[in-house]
């Protein structure tokens, strides 16, 4: 079990910028696949941004893609999540979380941290 803490959120206005961390204490980290989701008010829970071992596979949805960044420092056992131009519509808890497979990550990751409010005002 990856014990996962998440910080970095908070209110923000549209346009703004935030960015979110994530520190794991699984001292193999760098093997596992991170990622972020979020939920929003009223709404079902949906993946984010993904980022492989190793750094080398990123994949980010639709709604985020050319807005957010995610990246990894295993030095630090943390992965963050860069969120520019940021909407009303990016509010919501963000949840990080980490698998040991990349193939199930975007669905069913083992992990998940206790989240993070971000708020976006219009």
């Amino acid at each position: 079990q990856v014990q996962l803490v998440e910080s970095g959120g908070g209110l923000v206005q549209a346009g703004g910028s935030r960015r979110l961390s994530c520190s794991a204490s699984e001292y193999t980290f760098g093997l596992w696949t991170m990622g972020w989701f979020r939920q929003a008010p009223g709404k079902e829970r949906e993946f984010v941004a993904r980022i492989a071992r190793g750094s080398g596979s990123i994949l980010y949805s639709d709604s985020v893609k050319g807005r957010f960044t995610i990246s990894r420092d295993d030095d630090k056992n943390t992965v963050y999540l860069q969120m520019n131009s940021l909407k009303p519509e990016d509010t919501a808890v963000y949840y990080c979380a980490a698998d040991r497979s990349i193939v199930t990550f975007t669905t069913s990751p083992a992990n998940w941290g206790q989240g993070t409010l971000v708020t976006v005002s219009s």
